[in-house]
């Protein structure tokens, strides 16, 4: 894969987020039918599936024979493609329906199964950032790195908690505490991909979660890494997409952060 097929697909990518966000900005305090997807908190609005609308049209009319996998239409396309497209028309939906000013689209591309390619955009405060393998990563043109921490005691982490928390033990409580313990500070914003997407700007320096679909993480993984920083699992191996979990930090508390987590004594033996 050359440099100017990925500037070229990075550009179809950003095309779509962009008009997604359009889309986005145009219903925001607007929505008129607010349902649940079968499980309590995990939303869907008219506004999802209108982005989600456009960026298949723009996909479909640039790279037709290529494979989608979208959150509220599932997989689509040519399976046996070695390009997939994993598409969130908007993260954060619940902050959305909500008006809390944190959501994004989000549009990735896996070739043979590996994000090359991410565009996050937040239409709310005008933020565009885009990576490509190999070409670094930038936030509205300009190019942008992960912090310089070095240690978890100062350290700002991010992390989330999935739509199941209510039904499993395996739900980042313990380690969200733990980790509050250990460091300045854990946030929750409610969108995986702007969580990515602050820590390669250098305004978080780690980020865990569990609960993830592939289009909540395949363009923010492309991006952390352009801007210098480290995704694996929990416990430092490699990052599998479908895995549903990541760590993904500046790289140098990463190793510090991974050991944390898998010190985190059970919810249970909490006093």
């Amino acid at each position: 894969m050359t440099d100017n097929q990925l500037q070229n697909f990075l550009e179809i990518a950003t095309e779509a987020a962009l008009a997604a966000g359009s889309v986005l900005q145009s219903f925001c305090g607007k929505l008129e039918k607010i349902q649940e997807k079968g499980r309590s908190g995990d939303l869907v609005t008219e506004a999802d599936k209108a982005s989600e609308a456009v960026i298949l049209e723009i996909l479909g009319r640039h790279v037709p024979d290529h494979a989608i996998l979208a959150e509220e239409s599932g997989k689509l396309g040519d399976a046996s493609s070695k390009y997939l497209w994993a598409i969130d028309p908007l993260d954060g939906t619940t902050n959305y329906a909500h008006q809390y000013p944190f959501w994004a689209v989000s549009i990735g591309l896996l070739i043979d199964g590996i994000p090359q390619i991410g565009v996050i955009y937040d239409p709310f405060h005008n933020e565009l950032f885009r990576a490509g393998k190999g070409l670094g990563a930038t936030c509205n043109r300009k190019p942008i790195q992960v912090s310089q921490i070095s240690e978890l005691r100062t350290s700002l982490l991010v992390t989330g908690f999935a739509y199941d928390r209510r039904e499993t033990a395996d739900n980042n409580y313990a380690e969200f505490c733990h980790l509050t313990h250990l460091t300045q500070g854990v946030r929750r914003s409610g969108s995986a991909s702007l969580d990515l997407a602050h820590l390669a700007m250098g305004r978080s320096d780690g980020y865990w979660e569990r609960g993830l679909a592939p289009w909540d993480v395949a363009a923010g993984v492309v991006i952390v890494s352009e801007a210098g920083g480290q995704i694996t699992a929990y416990d430092g191996s490699a990052f599998k997409m479908n895995s549903g979990r990541i760590l993904a930090t500046n790289g140098r508390i990463h190793a510090e952060l991974s050991s944390a987590l898998l010190a985190v004594p059970p919810l249970s033996s909490w006093k």
